[in-house]
């Protein structure tokens, strides 16, 4: 198993020729790894917090800590100590793969493991502060939905089309805060769209379809944009680089902006297809409750509990259920 460093090589290799990992393969895909300490240990930190929850939460849904330990924290750690960490200074491609994994797959697995309930569950009175924190104006306004799809898609847009992208291959901070950076707006987006934790306010599943949808379009416009630039993006970088092998440095930036496009697709339409499904459970569960209350109702009438209201009574029920408030209006 190969251990190769991720940019240290890399940035001595100008005057020298190229330096860095050798040309990938099928079996480099697998045997190629780098460390990332800080990434490590930020997977150790969650992880180890995560699974001390669990002692005291024995009846954790088992699909819970497979979200959360093995495919959000498992994906964290593809994305920045396998063969993608590896090879993300030297293919566009790979770092676009980076890019997906970092703002979708690992914020989606992570925020389904519900970690915010499970820290409000095992810590009452930190837990208290935290759904009071949650709760609050500020937090209402940080994660509107506008703001967070905005977030999800500026920030990779940003990151791509300015000095930024190559700032990362210059210094190790820059990339572990580029990292951090990539991953928080994707969570705060899946956390308050999956509603599966404590959320400032809970937008209907209606309108998580319709962000949900806008998202998916984002991704798209940043791989077409990436597609369709005529410059390349990193350009001074990969000339220096002069990578011997693999794809040319035009090609390797399309195959990047595909990625960007089909993978960010591949994670965003399966959730679409979920908000959909939530919806209309949502909307199954509604007419349920509306068929007990009414059934609740016609046994007191017809128990004789319930005395029968005259012409100018009450308004009907329906009017003041906020389920249905703006529904339905009077006629005259």
């Amino acid at each position: 198993m190969g251990i190769t460093a991720a940019s240290g090589p890399l940035i001595r290799a100008v005057a020298a020729g190229y330096h860095g990992p050798p040309a990938l393969t099928v079996a480099r895909a697998f045997t190629e790894w780098t460390l990332d300490p800080w990434m490590l240990a930020l997977v150790l930190i969650l992880g180890g917090g995560y699974l001390a929850g669990l002692r005291r939460q024995r009846d954790w849904p088992v699909a819970r800590r497979i979200w959360f330990l093995g495919l959000g924290l498992g994906f964290l750690v593809i994305a920045t100590t396998s063969w993608v960490g590896v090879y993300q200074p030297v293919l566009f491609y790979a770092r676009a793969v980076q890019t997906v994994l970092l703002v979708l797959v690992v914020p989606l697995f992570l925020a389904l493991g519900r970690p915010l309930s499970l820290a409000v569950a095992v810590l009452p009175r930190a837990g208290a502060r935290l759904e009071a924190l949650i709760r609050s104006r500020p937090a209402r306004i940080l994660t509107f939905p506008a703001i967070t799809t905005f977030a999800l898609v500026a920030v990779p847009f940003v990151m791509y089309f300015t000095s930024w992208y190559t700032a990362v291959f210059h210094s190790a901070a820059v990339r572990e805060l580029t990292y951090l950076a990539l991953m928080a707006p994707g969570f705060a987006f899946f956390w308050t769209l999956l509603r599966v934790d404590p959320v400032p306010k809970e937008y209907s599943y209606a309108v998580s379809m319709w962000i949900t949808g806008a998202e998916v379009i984002g991704d798209a416009f940043l791989g077409v944009a990436i597609i369709a630039d005529q410059n390349l993006l990193g350009a001074a970088w990969y000339h220096a680089l002069a990578r011997p092998w693999g794809p040319s440095l035009q090609a390797d930036q399309v195959i990047g902006g595909g990625a960007l496009w089909i993978l960010g697709d591949l994670v965003g339409l399966p959730f679409l297809a979920a908000q959909l499904i939530q919806l209309m459970r949502e909307d199954e569960s509604d007419a349920a409750a509306i068929d007990a209350d009414l059934d609740a109702r016609d046994t007191e009438l017809e128990a004789g509990t319930e005395e029968a209201s005259p012409p100018s009574g009450p308004k009907p029920w329906w009017e003041d259920d906020p389920r249905f408030t703006g529904r339905f209006k009077p006629t005259s």
